[in-house]
């Protein structure tokens, strides 16, 4: 039997990490075998594209290798870990997935969606997450909890207001188009009505 497969999306300082935590409680008490990973990254491969990514340059970086580094990534954590273990009927919270090139490299770079969309057919082979958590919440706040949290910020970390608030509109579109996959959670609310939301979507997915 297939696993299922959960990626977890938001702008920085969403709450992605501690929620995390929450879901692999959930499954680990419904006796659910899971991996937890992330992208980028989420293999030795897939790490070291991450620290390229991730690392403030001088020089920056052009949008074109940004947008390739990511799928190249993505193409490796995808076929040496997700889909082995899905395919073992493991499921699989990935910290992030293409909805967030879509948000980043799309929304926020402005590279055009068919571009991205071309990358996603080829790379992909058509798989798509089961259930999408998106934590939603206002940049500001965001911001103010990776100010608070960070020792330095990362080169994503230091963009402008204006970057995340393109990322975050465009994760809602996203939402809105694929309304039963992707579940938006309103990450400025309490932490017990955060993880109640988490639990609720998982529920319904497990008994899908």
């Amino acid at each position: 039997m297939k696993g299922k497969f959960i990626s977890i999306e938001g702008i920085e300082g969403a709450g992605k990490s501690t929620q995390m935590s929450v879901i692999s409680d959930y499954l680990n008490r419904h006796q659910i075998p899971h991996i937890i990973t992330r992208e980028p990254g989420g293999t030795p491969l897939a790490e070291e594209i991450r620290e390229i990514l991730l690392k403030p340059r001088e020089s920056g970086m052009s949008i074109d290798t940004e947008l390739l580094l990511m799928f190249a990534s993505r193409a490796e954590h995808l076929n040496t870990k997700i889909l082995p273990a899905l395919n073992v009927g493991q499921w699989v919270i990935s910290d992030r997935f293409v909805d967030a090139t879509f948000a980043y490299q799309g929304g926020g770079r402005g590279v055009a969606e068919q571009r991205i969309q071309a990358l996603a057919d080829w790379t992909l082979q058509g798989l798509m997450p089961d259930l999408t958590l998106l934590f939603d919440l206002p940049v500001e706040t965001g911001q103010q909890r990776v100010r608070q949290r960070a020792a330095a910020l990362d080169r994503f970390e230091q963009e402008k207001v204006e970057f995340f608030e393109k990322i975050r509109n465009c994760y809602l579109q996203r939402a809105n188009q694929s309304p039963d996959r992707i579940s938006v959670i309103d990450a400025s609310q309490a932490l017990g009505s955060v993880e109640t939301a988490v639990r609720a979507a998982l529920d319904k997915l497990r008994l899908s």
